[in-house]
């Protein structure tokens, strides 16, 4: 047990603070604001198997609000039409010790009244480290469907808000997959009752009709629009700062319940009653894989970097070497679509040719994930996942469904026809096996295995070879290690079905974090979005504790009453 720490000097105890302002962190501040959020699954798929039973029949039935809309809420991004969050950006952000209100109440006592703050440590605005990703590598195009997203509201809502705002030229069909419209040939099938056989004819047209993808300007905006609606972007709620160590325990002699103290690298502090850490692959504590670690005189000379870390495209070094008309070489490790990407902008910048090495095969998936855990034949794959009796279990099929990095068919198409104009050379199931960088002429001499015939002097190189988190080695959770030690596998947490550290502690996880809890879709948007609806289950459980007896919360943020109605019947 931590020893009592000083109290907080403006005794502001908050409700929730969230570490990462990306994606994850969006959608559990998003999820959280909404009150009466859509179903994330069918029907069919409402078997929560272990953490639903918990949460069944214990609450009463929400009452949504009078003015709720019908089918798509498309009218939620008309700005000359009443925004349902009006009442909720004049809260009191800071009001600590505000109770969490029923929503039998009116919609102005709304269920954010609860206290939230946000702590990242690329920017205080929401998305701020993913869109400079994104404009940095000039990426136009998510790999993710339609209905990958982080709103609550709506499974649909991307397309809806597509369509309200005239955007279909954002979208941006995924071959082989089921797409907006259908061909003359394809709707013949259907009605015959067949289905497109592409892909291993695992999507089912009459289940899927938004095998698209947005464009990175449409999601942005997008998420603005959600920003917007849940008046998420309210000055002081989001913090820049970055998180260097959390502990959990009581403040003083006579403190009735733990809370978490969060200190940042400036030296302040911040409390909360529950924490969610929604950091992605860039965030404090995750370590970047390299095929050998850089010294610091090459990194300092920019001689490579990872791919997490450009700042600038090309190199400066590079830059000015195709200024002055040199001839210029640059490597690029790995082989998921990250590393593809790098290869084409490094063409379309003026490198005369790049050597992209991989040390395995070419592998070529729309998503990062087999299409079985995305296709019709999905909820096999989740219900095998969720009733497997080991974590070690979910580990292989995590491992299996994700099989390392791959590219999607269009940039393996724009890859070759670069290696077929002599501008790139692929070289699958290749490693670097010597390195040496020569600091006068800035250039590194390299041997592979197998060797590549003639390679010449190398101008930089990038290594788009992802990176790795271990809650073991993250400095910010080292106190937690220490004092309320879980058991690990393979760096991911083996947390509790509401994705909480422990039971005995409300430190929730979300992401690539939570993978043996949602599966192999956890790094995704679609792990963003039903990771924050657990999450939100979660603190909403956490919360209710601290109400006085018959006082507790009735559906706190539209959570837990859904299911009450079957209980009754």
């Amino acid at each position: 047990m931590t020893s009592p720490q000083p109290l907080p000097e403006d005794n502001e105890i908050r409700d929730v603070i969230i570490i990462g302002a990306g994606p994850c962190g969006l959608a559990v501040a998003a999820r959280l604001s909404e009150e009466t959020p859509s179903a994330v699954f069918t029907d069919e798929e409402h078997q929560r198997y272990h953490w639903i039973k918990k949460h069944s029949g214990r609450m009463n039935l929400v009452q949504a609000r009078h003015n709720k809309i019908n089918g798509v809420r498309a009218t939620k991004w008309d700005n000359e039409k009443q925004c349902p969050c009006d009442e909720r950006r004049r809260r009191a952000s800071t009001d600590s010790t505000s109770s969490v209100p029923s929503l039998t109440e009116s919609s102005s006592s709304s269920s954010s009244s609860f206290s939230t703050l946000v702590l990242d440590g690329s920017g205080d605005k929401w998305m701020q480290r993913w869109n400079n990703a994104f404009k940095t590598l000039e990426i136009k195009q998510l790999r993710s469907p339609m209905f990958f997203h982080v709103d609550p509201g709506d499974r649909d809502g991307m397309l809806a808000y597509t369509q309200e705002t005239g955007r279909d030229s954002d979208l941006w069909e995924i071959p082989n997959c089921v797409g907006k419209e259908m061909s003359k040939h394809k709707k013949k099938k259907r009605r015959q009752g067949g289905k497109n056989q592409t892909l291993g004819g695992e999507i089912d047209e009459r289940d899927r009709k938004d095998y698209f993808s947005p464009s990175t300007d449409l999601f942005a905006d997008y998420c603005d629009s959600i920003i917007d609606r849940y008046g998420l972007d309210e000055p002081g709620q989001i913090l820049q700062c970055e998180a260097t160590d959390l502990s959990y325990g009581y403040l003083s002699d006579n403190s009735a319940s733990k809370v978490f103290t969060i200190t940042t690298s400036t030296g302040e502090k911040y409390y909360s009653r529950t924490v969610v850490l929604a950091i992605g692959p860039g965030g404090a504590g995750v370590s970047k894989i390299f095929p050998w670690k850089p010294s610091t005189e090459q990194e300092g000379a920019a001689a490579c970097c990872h791919s997490m870390e450009i700042k600038q495209f090309p190199s400066p070094g590079v830059r000015d070497k195709i200024q002055r008309r040199q001839e210029t070489n640059v490597v690029v490790v790995g082989g998921g679509l990250s590393s593809a990407q790098l290869v084409d902008m490094a063409v379309r910048k003026g490198v005369t040719k790049v050597w992209f090495l991989m040390r395995s095969g070419i592998k070529v998936k729309h998503f990062d994930i087999n299409l079985s855990w995305m296709g019709k034949y999905k909820n096999w794959e989740k219900a095998t996942f969720w009733s497997a009796d080991t974590d070690e279990e979910r580990l292989e099929m995590i491992q299996t469904a994700r099989n390392g990095g791959s590219m999607t068919p269009r940039y393996t198409k724009i890859v070759k026809q670069h290696a077929a104009r002599n501008r790139a050379s692929i070289h699958p199931c290749t490693q670097i096996k010597t390195h040496e960088f020569n600091p006068t002429t800035q250039t590194w001499t390299l041997t592979t295995d197998p060797p590549i015939p003639d390679l010449p002097p190398i101008d930089f190189i990038y290594f788009a070879t992802g990176a790795k988190a271990d809650v073991r080695e993250m400095p910010l959770l080292r106190e937690m290690n220490d004092q309320y030690p879980i058991e690990v596998k393979s760096g991911l947490p083996c947390l509790t079905n509401d994705l909480s550290w422990r039971n005995d502690v409300p430190l929730f996880m979300t992401g690539r974090m939570a993978s043996l809890r949602l599966g192999p879709g956890a790094p995704n948007l679609e792990g963003a979005r039903v990771g924050a609806e657990r999450v939100a289950w979660g603190i909403e459980e956490v919360l209710q504790k601290e109400e006085k007896a018959g006082e507790q919360c009735e559906g706190f943020c539209g959570l837990g009453n859904r299911y009450a109605s079957l209980v009754d019947e």
